[in-house]
């Protein structure tokens, strides 16, 4: 008779190679845990004994099976038997069917000795039940950066995969879950599936089964870079105000400089996740441009985003840590960037010193700064004040969501002309249009331009704007004295304070002002 091999809980049809094998199963395996595709003939990378045990063949007291290895087909059905719910897989390459196998006594006293199930902790996952809309409670858009270089070789190569879908699986890919794309990291980065490609598990695992090794120098930097500034665009699947993740595997160290990259994902407000594997050798590290260099590239160097494993070999106990922290987007913290989370309002002294040409200019500058931010419901937010001796908002943050529509509002503002009293303007702009979003998530700022005195105090109404949370930059032009604009703008005040002789050179001014509001943020984070 053919001697039963006794297996785990976790063997796979595609794990065991003969065209007809015995084999033993276990006793209490934990059925949640097991992954079984189809009904009757099952996808090669279905677990056996579950297999057995949904066909009715065993029950969770294990015992002799008999499998036979089938050609691949499409459509695996998913139906709930015994316990087991199999799940659908549009197409594998190789199946198997399973029947009562032959008692061998002997050696099923081993196989029950050898195996490795893990006791069940009784407490069962909480599954979200729409398969479709995959794990609601997972909020990410995830690319998995795997190593490609000769440094990991065609086998590892091969564990790396099946680590990165064992993943996959776990998040619990789908509509309203998260969405995941690979990009392989060698001499030349390339994307190897895309965000948009796949909303279904069973998809991504195949696609990912599929990947070719490409070899060459594990030039992660550049990968990283190239991820961080393409991977991520909507065209490529990438949604609105779901927080972007890179999750960086290393097989030793990386043969390029991953600071800058960190730096460029950073500004981008991707999430960088580094999963190092095998410490680099005595030798290796004498070659590594910088030892501190997972510090540098992880999103904050406070632990959690970095991860490490020994080796590739055993990775199953360290998928789930991992998922729970990619699942965890309150800690996200590269998400904001100060351009899709600040609140900016514009105060446009709509004075009759200013003239009409010139209110233009205002506008204009006021346009540049808005484009530069990321304007959405989600996002950041702009509103305009035009103030004389009276004031009118122009627009509130609430009233325009989209960039083309604040565009739109802030050329189509008309030139007020009358006095200037900048004081009460402020008082009136952190009173009605701050107000609303006092509470709210964003980072506030003024920007108050102005083109000469106040008839009244400037101080007081800046202390309170400042003291409810708002940062406030004063941008003078023309007859503005230095005064009133130093005593109207945040601390430090000289990093503050613009001003410019004449109108046209406001235009200059349009960088430095984005950089200031982007260093106030990034400080206020810290």
């Amino acid at each position: 008779s053919l001697a039963s091999t006794a297996i785990t809980c976790f063997t796979r049809g595609l794990d065991l190679r003969k065209g007809t094998e015995d084999v033993l199963c276990p006793a209490n395996c934990p059925l949640w845990q097991f992954y079984v595709f189809g009904d009757g003939v099952y996808a090669s990378l279905s677990s056996v004994c579950g297999a057995a045990i949904h066909s009715g063949v065993i029950t969770n007291a294990g015992g002799a099976v008999r499998l036979q290895t089938l050609p691949g087909q499409d459509n695996y059905p998913a139906v709930n038997a015994n316990g087991i719910q199999s799940q659908m897989l549009s197409r594998w390459a190789s199946s198997f069917s399973v029947t009562a196998g032959t008692k061998n006594t002997a050696l099923e006293v081993i196989g029950r000795s050898v195996s490795t199930a893990r006791p069940s902790t009784g407490k069962r996952p909480k599954k979200t039940l729409d398969k479709k809309a995959g794990n609601k409670d997972c909020k990410a858009d995830i690319a998995f950066l795997i190593d490609g270089s000769y440094n990991i070789g065609q086998r590892r190569f091969n564990l790396q995969k099946s680590f990165v879908g064992k993943v996959a699986v776990m998040l619990g890919i789908g509509t309203k879950g998260p969405h995941v794309g690979v990009v392989q990291a060698s001499e030349h980065p390339k994307i190897e599936i895309y965000l948009k490609n796949f909303t279904v598990t069973k998809e991504v695992l195949f696609a990912i089964k599929e990947l070719g090794f490409r070899g060459g120098n594990s030039n992660t930097g550049k990968a990283l870079k190239y991820t961080a500034q393409k991977f991520f665009s909507l065209e490529n699947g990438a949604r609105k105000g779901i927080p972007k993740i890179i999750v960086v595997f290393l097989d030793g160290w990386p043969s390029d400089d991953l600071e800058e990259a960190g730096i460029v994902a950073r500004e981008f407000g991707v999430n960088v996740f580094i999963v190092s594997v095998a410490k680099p050798t005595t030798e290796e590290l004498g070659m590594v441009q910088d030892i501190g260099f997972v510090d540098k590239a992880v999103c904050r160097n406070n632990g959690f985003f970095s991860y490490q494993m020994p080796t590739w070999f055993g990775t199953t106990k360290y998928v789930k840590p991992l998922v729970q922290k990619l699942c965890s987007h309150e800690q996200m913290l590269c998400s904001k960037t100060c351009y899709n989370s600040v609140n900016i309002a514009f105060l446009i002294d709509g004075s009759s010193s200013v003239g009409e040409s010139n209110f233009r200019l205002v506008l204009e500058f006021v346009s540049n700064v808005a484009k530069a931010f990321e304007i959405s419901d989600i996002g950041s937010k702009v509103a305009a004040v035009q103030f004389t001796y009276d004031q009118r908002t122009e627009f509130g943050f609430a009233d325009y969501v989209t960039k083309e529509k604040v565009l739109t509002a802030i050329r189509n503002i008309r030139y007020m002309s009358g006095g200037t009293a900048t004081g009460d303007a402020i008082s009136f702009t952190t009173r009605n249009v701050f107000g609303p979003v006092k509470d709210g998530p964003n980072k506030n700022f003024l920007v108050v331009l102005t083109d000469g005195q106040s008839y009244d105090d400037v101080r007081g109404p800046a202390a309170a704007a400042q003291k409810a949370g708002i940062t406030v930059f004063s941008v003078g032009v023309a007859w503005a004295p230095l005064d009133d604009l130093k005593d109207m703008a945040s601390e430090p005040r000289e990093s503050h304070t613009f001003f410019t002789r004449e109108f046209t050179g406001l235009e200059q001014m349009v960088p430095d002002l984005i950089r200031g509001i982007c260093k106030d943020f990034l400080d206020s984070k810290q």
